[in-house]
């Protein structure tokens, strides 16, 4: 494994750290590349990263939990807790949200996305980008990897539970399973140990774009 990791290290394909585990028992753990170039701080097993759209997992478990809790059913229509949608919503799912399957436009790929990336917005100001654009095809009849229909979720499931997102993962995911390196990022908050991100450019490694998350 840490020849496989090296070999991408060594093409600057990637920096972070690598853990195996079997049968609950870790096997290797180590860290690579550099957690600050500027300080020139390596990354180790303790450096916490931004885990992007691997948050995505963390939002579907957080509505199948609601679902065995009977908050909601994924057969249910987004419109039954977002009436406002347009009329092309009507046979749009939760299921359909969460597979990537309800032909919601993704607004990270519109045009003045670059521009408003760095600025805070609210859960609402992030569904009011996207829900009055056409649809790109039908519910159920494509797949098409969309970050709308997560942020959509994101915004469900702090409506149905009247519950912030962060407080919501805190203290059903998070606290329950003992992950207490694991937590809501924020751009203003101090965290210990958090990796600053990097984008690999014609002349190395440069500082990656602000994004507010």
């Amino acid at each position: 494994m840490d020849q496989v990791v090296q070999s991408v290290v060594a093409d600057h394909h990637f920096m972070g750290t690598v853990l195996v585990a079997r049968d609950g028992q870790v096997l290797f753990s180590k860290g690579y590349g550099s957690a600050d170039l500027e300080w020139n701080i390596s990354n180790t097993p303790h450096t916490k990263f931004r885990l992007g759209s691997v948050t995505k997992q963390f939002t579907a478990a957080s509505i199948l939990l609601l679902e065995e809790r009977g908050k909601l059913h994924v057969t249910d229509p987004v419109k039954k807790y977002l009436p406002d949608a347009p009329a092309a919503w009507d046979k749009m799912t939760i299921f359909h949200v969460l597979t990537h399957t309800a032909g919601i436009p993704n607004f990270t790929g519109f045009p003045d996305y670059m521009k408003l990336a760095p600025f805070p917005t609210t859960p609402a100001g992030l569904v009011a980008r996207f829900l009055n654009k056409p649809l790109d095809f039908e519910p159920g009849e494509k797949w098409s990897y969309s970050n709308s229909g997560y942020v959509l979720l994101g915004y469900l499931l702090e409506k149905i539970t009247g519950e912030s997102y962060q407080k919501f993962l805190r203290e059903n995911i998070f606290t329950p399973l003992g992950m207490q390196d694991s937590g809501y990022d924020s751009n203003t908050a101090i965290i210990a140990h958090r990796a600053s991100g990097y984008t690999y450019g014609p002349n190395g490694f440069e500082n990656a774009g602000y994004v507010e998350w």
